[in-house]
């Protein structure tokens, strides 16, 4: 096992859901999964549970089961999901992953290492249009090639983090949770309040997700 728990948020995501968690379990070994469920009126809940172990199964197939819970939340932010995903977590290494991601590259051992010096540790992204990776403009120009500390955002005048896939210490979210009066951008709030206590945020691209459109996705607005 990688010990590593994933919060996953999900609003009717039948389309992707499935993707994302084949994704993690070809590349995290058993990874607990939290699956934070705002209402969805579509298959997307029996689509997780078709990922769901039976413990009274002898024969456990890594890459096609895993532990996964299944939570509800109510008046739903983005932090506000999190944080309860965060709740139920027994691990200590935390990755909060979108539903619309597939985790394509992930170094377990060195990203759980630089959690020792860094508040966060979060990922590159390859956008993808309607299956085709596209170019990176906008906000998408943000994930480059290169490692860097404190990430700065000259768009959005500030220091930059993104949920889409970030790595978090349970401590640390539980010691400094995500604001859940944010409908948005829950993600670069925390990291300079972070950043404000002399803390740090790791951009990595060693971990990299292809992260596909959707109309409600708020790092497509604007682009579509």
């Amino acid at each position: 096992m990688d010990n590593i728990s994933v919060v996953l948020r999900i609003k009717n995501e039948e389309r992707l859901i499935g993707h994302a968690i084949q994704s993690l379990l070809e590349k995290i070994i058993r990874p607990e999964i939290i699956v934070v469920n705002d209402h969805s009126t579509d298959d997307s809940i029996t689509i997780v549970k078709h990922f769901i172990e039976d413990p009274e199964l002898k024969t456990r197939k890594e890459k096609s089961y895993t532990s996964i819970k299944v939570l509800s939340v109510d008046d739903y932010t983005p932090g506000k999901a999190i944080n309860l995903g965060v709740s139920a977590c027994t691990n200590e290494y935390i990755l909060v992953l979108s539903s619309h991601c597939q985790l394509v590259e992930f170094n377990c051992d060195k990203h759980k290492n630089d959690l020792k010096t860094h508040a966060s540790v979060f990922g590159n992204q390859i956008p993808i249009w309607q299956g085709k990776e596209i170019t990176k403009r906008y906000i998408w120009s943000l994930f480059g090639d290169n490692e860097e500390i404190n990430k700065y955002s000259e768009q959005e005048n500030r220091f930059f983090l993104h949920n889409a896939a970030a790595m978090y210490k349970k401590s640390i979210l539980e010691k400094y949770p995500f604001d859940e009066n944010l409908m948005s951008k829950e993600d670069r709030y925390w990291a300079n309040k972070m950043i404000d206590r002399g803390e740090s945020i790791l951009y990595d691209p060693s971990m990299c997700v292809r992260h596909h459109y959707t109309e409600s996705g708020n790092t497509w607005k604007g682009i579509a």
